[in-house]
């Protein structure tokens, strides 16, 4: 424990589990039909960090930088299948998905690590992967549904130009280009604002593990730049993934369900 670090205790977590139990009681008296999945989320994810937090302490007692980078792998296959459901009725979705979030992950967490921006210490390395991982999911999933959408609202338009000539690539280019502006933008909005509105995950737990708040600062910095690399790398791959599955062999747009 770090010195000067309060940690909520059990009495802590069971007034956190009363909050939830009014959050569910509201959505109950207004009738929002969402209190059977409020509580099924909450107990879900107490059960899951409990699992969780018992594998880290393994992991991070025994292991080193080889378990570290397999439970990173781990985080890329979950976000990969998250992500894929966002865009389902495409062709491939998962795996366009997973190869987004791969291939962001992969370039972001190895830059930082090659170049020694953060510790290979698996304490570090699982945090900022699942960070990498977490955001890399999210443009992923928003590319991937835009391009769907896209992909079936503008069928005569893209039709038409692939029958002027051009080719599929190209013919499909300003919805890919939609789909990634789509999936770019709540990144880029939040790194604008980042400290005016909010103070960011990695620099209020510093803080609160009492490290000095330029040095918080800095390296909330790292964090907010990796997130956008990473979100660009990963929107882009699978953007261009999925691309290629909406079409044959013969460069026609494949028939997508509504």
């Amino acid at each position: 424990m770090v010195q000067g670090l309060s940690v909520p205790n059990w009495q802590g977590v069971g007034t956190s589990v009363a909050l939830v139990a009014l959050a569910a009681l509201i959505a109950y008296r207004q009738r929002l039909h969402l209190t059977r999945e409020l509580l099924i989320a909450a107990a879900r994810a107490g059960v899951q960090l409990v699992a969780v937090g018992a594998i880290l302490l393994i992991l991070f007692r025994h292991t080193g930088l080889p378990g570290a980078l397999g439970w990173v792998v781990l985080m890329i296959g979950i976000a990969g299948r998250v992500a894929g459901r966002r865009g389902a009725g495409l062709p491939h979705a998962i795996r366009a998905a997973t190869a987004g979030v791969a291939f962001g992950t992969v370039i972001t967490l190895g830059a930082l690590i090659a170049l020694q921006v953060i510790s290979t210490q698996a304490r570090v390395v699982v945090p900022v992967g699942g960070m990498i991982v977490s955001g890399s999911m999210q443009a992923t999933g928003i590319a991937l549904r835009r391009l769907r959408e896209d992909a079936v609202a503008a069928r005569p338009a893209i039709e038409a130009r692939l029958c002027l000539g051009l080719p599929a690539r190209t013919a499909f280019l300003p919805y890919r280009r939609s789909a990634l502006r789509t999936a770019l933008v709540p990144g880029i909005d939040s790194t604008k604002v980042v400290g005016l509105i909010s103070l960011p995950g990695a620099m209020t737990g510093l803080i609160l593990a009492g490290v000095e708040p330029l040095t918080a600062i800095r390296y909330q910095i790292v964090v907010m730049y990796m997130l956008l690399a990473a979100a660009s790398l990963a929107a882009l791959a699978a953007a261009r993934v999925a691309e290629r599955a909406l079409f044959d062999d013969a460069q026609r747009l494949v028939t997508l369900p509504r």
